[in-house]
């Protein structure tokens, strides 16, 4: 198995292509399309050198995996797809409950459906997907949001936001129907029960103290060193930090429009009759809650 990893500046985020080096076969986790939100344009920059990657390398790609819907950055999914036809787009069956949750919160019209049918495929906890010789199992890591799956090939796992390299912890849980306990049970009842030589690859790397970028640890290193999280933290303990940790901790830049088109499976709004697409931003009083 080879991964090749693709680190998106602008939003922190790392994205991935697994292939098996014999048959050439290829799944991609965590695309991102390019987003300004100064200017509300748009652009495939990272989609492009992605694909250039499929195609110099003669890959077949099978799937595209989102390991949630991101609230950082829009998914480059849609064109993904588009410029690879006979991919999928696959994510937890869980996005469900998170579409109704949001389809609440920007009062989308009524026929927004809520039923996941924007993807492809809707992914079980411990399904096995076939990819030709790849074999990816999902495991189910919620806390974050309720849709977070996180991705098993071979010896690796691809964690997206629930597992982050050892010196910057986990996931924050103040987002609608996160939790905190879920969170915690997500860690040590499920990737802190893998071999502990099991490669990690996280999906972002904000790079605290400026240090190099860095996306790849092990679930052993995760258990002895991790900062917010390690195999002696208790659940209180947890909890607690990480209730008070989210207080203060701002929202991500991109999270209205990221939600919006990521729960659409990628997809940016149907364009108006001045064949120009529109987001829509909430205005709320600064004290009231999402």
């Amino acid at each position: 198995m080879r991964v090749k990893s693709f680190f998106d500046k602008a939003t922190y985020t790392v994205s991935y292509v697994v292939s098996d080096e014999k048959t050439r076969d290829a799944v991609i986790i965590d695309p991102v399309m390019d987003y300004e939100p100064a200017s509300s344009t748009y652009s495939y920059e990272s989609v492009e050198k992605v694909v250039d990657y499929v195609k110099d390398n003669g890959l077949t790609l099978h799937y595209i995996l989102e390991t949630h819907a991101h609230a950082d950055h829009l998914s480059g999914a849609q064109e993904l797809k588009r410029q690879l036809p006979g991919s999928k787009i696959a994510i937890s069956a869980n996005i469900t409950k998170v579409q109704s949750t949001f389809k609440e919160i920007f009062n989308l019209i009524n026929d927004f459906k809520t039923d996941g049918s924007q993807f492809d495929i809707l992914i079980h906890d411990e399904q096995i997907l076939k990819a030709g010789a790849l074999e990816i199992k999902a495991i189910y890591t919620p806390g974050h949001t309720e849709a977070c799956c996180s991705y098993l090939i071979e010896d690796a796992v691809f964690t997206g936001d629930t597992l982050f390299m050892p010196d910057f912890g986990v996931a924050r849980c103040d987002f609608p129907k996160g939790c905190a306990k879920t969170l915690y049970n997500s860690i040590t009842k499920k990737l802190y029960t893998l071999p502990e030589e099991t490669k990690v690859f996280t999906a972002h790397d904000y790079q605290p103290n400026n240090r190099e970028l860095k996306f790849e640890s092990t679930i052993g290193k995760s258990k002895r060193s991790n900062i917010h999280i390690n195999s002696n933290t208790a659940k209180a303990d947890f909890v607690q930090f990480r209730i008070e940790r989210d207080k203060k901790l701002p929202a991500p830049k991109l999270l209205l429009p990221s939600i919006q088109v990521n729960i659409d499976g990628g997809r940016l709004p149907q364009p108006e009759s001045n064949q120009v697409s529109y987001l829509k931003i909430p205005v709320r009083p600064k004290n009231k809650s999402t």
